[in-house]
């Protein structure tokens, strides 16, 4: 199963600013209250976004467009990411979450979800963020806590949210955050568009070529991620096996008459993918991939010659 983790990217992006524009005036709650028969014109704690400050959580695929997009509307762009990133345009870089939390108008999150960003807003985060401002979430439902956020958006702490995902999907009506005030709730829609669907179709599509013509396996979440350059110049050895010591030194003794110029394995606990890539030699046979196949660990073995270039 291959991942296309960049495709979506511009889709998910501009969703978020089109909320943040939606949240800082209302349109939500405007939206709803028309479609009841209600006129509730207002200006009260309605905005423009310009010269506000947005904190993003994770500044990579997603966060640095997202940060791209925001400064073209005048929006102040900070951001937060555990790796170092270069800011783009005029964006900051600030050193702890915290900061980001102090600082922000509008907070949104662009993270993937792991053990240190599991709930990583809550009740501590929500209260060090400024009285008033907005929090966006179309990273990963469980990175923050919607009962916690449910809490202070109804007793007015902060002014609104929007929120893609969620701890569990689908969700219902007894959701937590299902009638808090100004509030935009939708269906993990963040890569729904005609345009992100095309090109994750052709991203995978590509990966699968990938893998038949040079077994790559980068971007696959359910497999060990392996990868060689195309060469012309060898045959390459692809086997998957069972995770148990010892099997390298037998697929050494069943090549040792070769020159072997690559060679590369990645495991997970229970598989193992090898490719070795052998100099060309007229003395190699479909032998040795049945030397391969009856090795007790071995599950499957291909080979490709001159990979990638057929």
């Amino acid at each position: 199963v291959f991942n296309s983790p960049f495709a979506n990217t511009r889709s998910v992006a501009e969703l978020i600013i089109s909320n943040i524009i939606a949240l800082a005036r209302k349109v939500g709650d405007q939206n709803k209250w028309m479609h009841q028969g209600q006129w509730k014109k207002t200006a009260v704690q309605c905005y423009e976004v310009r010269g506000k400050t947005l904190g993003i959580v994770g500044y990579g695929h997603v966060g640095s467009q997202l940060s791209v997009l925001s400064e073209a509307l005048g929006l102040k762009v900070i951001f937060y990411d555990i790796i170092p990133k270069l800011p783009l345009g005029n964006a900051r870089a600030v050193s702890s979450l915290d900061e980001l939390l102090a600082q922000s108008d509008f907070v949104s999150l662009h993270v993937p979800y792991t053990k240190l960003t599991n709930n990583m807003i809550d009740e501590e985060q929500i209260l060090k963020m400024k009285k008033g401002s907005y929090l966006c979430n179309a990273a990963r439902g469980k990175c923050v806590n919607i009962e916690t956020v449910a809490k202070y958006l109804k007793n007015g702490y902060l002014a609104g949210a929007y929120f893609d995902v969620y701890p569990s999907e689908p969700t219902n009506e007894t959701m937590a955050l299902c009638n808090c005030p100004n509030t935009i709730l939708t269906p993990h829609i963040g890569g729904s568009t005609q345009e992100a669907q095309s090109n994750i179709g052709l991203d995978v599509a590509s990966k699968i070529v990938k893998f038949i013509n040079e077994g790559a396996t980068i971007a696959c979440v359910n497999f060990p991620e392996v990868s060689l350059e195309p060469n012309a110049k060898v045959h390459r050895i692809l086997n998957v096996h069972r995770n148990v010591p010892g099997f390298l030194k037998k697929v050494n003794n069943i090549l040792c008459e070769f020159n072997v110029s690559a060679q590369v394995l990645k495991t997970n606990p229970e598989l193992g993918y090898l490719l070795v890539e052998i100099d060309a030699n007229p003395k190699f046979s479909s032998d040795i991939k049945q030397k391969f196949e009856e090795l007790e660990e071995s599950v499957r073995t291909r080979i490709l010659f001159a990979p990638g270039y057929r």
